[in-house]
């Protein structure tokens, strides 16, 4: 459905449909046994750092099941393990795996298009390079916290090249390996190529990260055989805050806004001005946008409750902040507060305006 030119009551509908039809595939048998065995045959833990836009989709650009890969998601792809928040979920995550005698493979990515500079990433000013030394800097961090041993959490900083949804590796020693100039013929060729990149990397995490390099092989295949539309203005039409939005993985739809920085009333300045700027162009009609804050929950009881209470702070901070800096905006503001079953990805409303 073309949400774009909609009234902004059948676009929050759509949304709220599309979010069960996620879940719904999510929970089939198909998909269930698919993630089980996968995980039974490749058990390294995948965590990916990324970028907000939808156009970048991991498990879509490396045929990865739903579920395997943990996104991490923020809005210009900006993180520092210093934010509390941050460091919390980053560091329990890692010993809920660890408990399991598992090891992960952390991707710390950038993403940029190889057609036009501006279909890059706006947070850094469609700067590349910039990008690639904030990632560096993260990987820094994410070694000073886990190790520079690399044998339980291993970082690599990961390009993400959006025209053909292309993956690239940077290697330990400066080299990078480009899957856009990678055939089929050379999937045999992938475990020589990793060892040199990443001499030090467990066995196990190497064998593991092959199957995702061999899937963003054929896509990129895939996607050379296809008409795609790559130069797609933005029109965004809604501010997710929180996380959890997996079912979300569409180009200039909504900005999603991670709930890590201790200084969130920023990027929802800038999310809101972008909306603005949307209705003030035509891009999108200008009755209405939607504010959505979405929390996880892993257990019913003290873990649901408990995210009841952060998403309804996530979505109350978010309204303030633009009531306060966008007042004839915030007038057509509908809100929507959700938690997540992580468990199933249902999404829970538990109150609208």
């Amino acid at each position: 459905m073309n949400t774009y030119n909609k009234p902004i009551q059948e676009r929050i509908e759509w949304l709220l449909g599309h979010a069960g039809k996620y879940s719904a595939a999510f929970c089939s048998p198909e998909e269930y046994l698919a993630r089980e065995r996968y995980l039974a045959e490749h058990p390294t833990d995948i965590v990916v750092l990324k970028c907000m836009d939808g156009r970048i989709n991991i498990p879509v650009a490396t045929h990865t099941p739903p579920g395997i890969i943990m996104p991490i998601r923020n809005l210009g792809g900006m993180f520092n393990l210093g934010w509390p928040h941050l460091g919390e979920v980053l560091a329990n995550h890692v010993q809920d795996i660890v408990t399991t005698g598992r090891r992960v493979l952390m991707l710390i990515t950038y993403h940029f298009s190889k057609g036009d500079p501006h279909r890059g990433c706006a947070g850094f000013c469609y700067d590349t390079e910039a990008a690639i030394a904030h990632t560096y800097g993260i990987k820094a961090q994410v070694e000073h916290v886990f190790g520079t041993g690399h044998s339980t959490v291993y970082p690599i900083v990961c390009g993400f090249e959006t025209d053909e949804d292309a993956i690239v590796l940077h290697g330990n020693n400066g080299e990078t390996l480009e899957v856009a100039k990678l055939t089929e013929k050379d999937e045999n060729t992938l475990g020589r190529r990793l060892e040199a990149l990443f001499p030090d990397m467990p066995e196990r995490v190497s064998r593991d990260l092959l199957p995702l390099l061999v899937g963003n092989i054929r896509h990129v295949i895939e996607t050379r055989n296809i008409q795609r539309t790559l130069d797609i203005e933005h029109r965004e039409w809604m501010i997710c805050l929180g996380r959890g939005f997996d079912f979300l993985h569409m180009p200039n739809l909504a900005l999603i806004i991670g709930p890590y920085s201790p200084d969130l009333a920023d990027p929802i300045r800038k999310a809101a001005g972008i909306i603005q700027s949307n209705m003030s162009a035509g891009r999108i009609p200008d009755d209405g946008f939607l504010l959505l804050a979405s929390v996880p929950y892993k257990e019913i009881g003290v873990d649901r409750a408990r995210a009841e209470l952060k998403s309804r702070f996530l979505s109350q901070f978010a309204a303030e902040v633009i009531r306060r800096e966008f007042p004839d905006l915030a007038g057509r503001m509908y809100e929507r507060t959700a938690v997540l079953d992580w468990r199933s990805r249902e999404l829970e409303l538990i109150c609208k305006d």
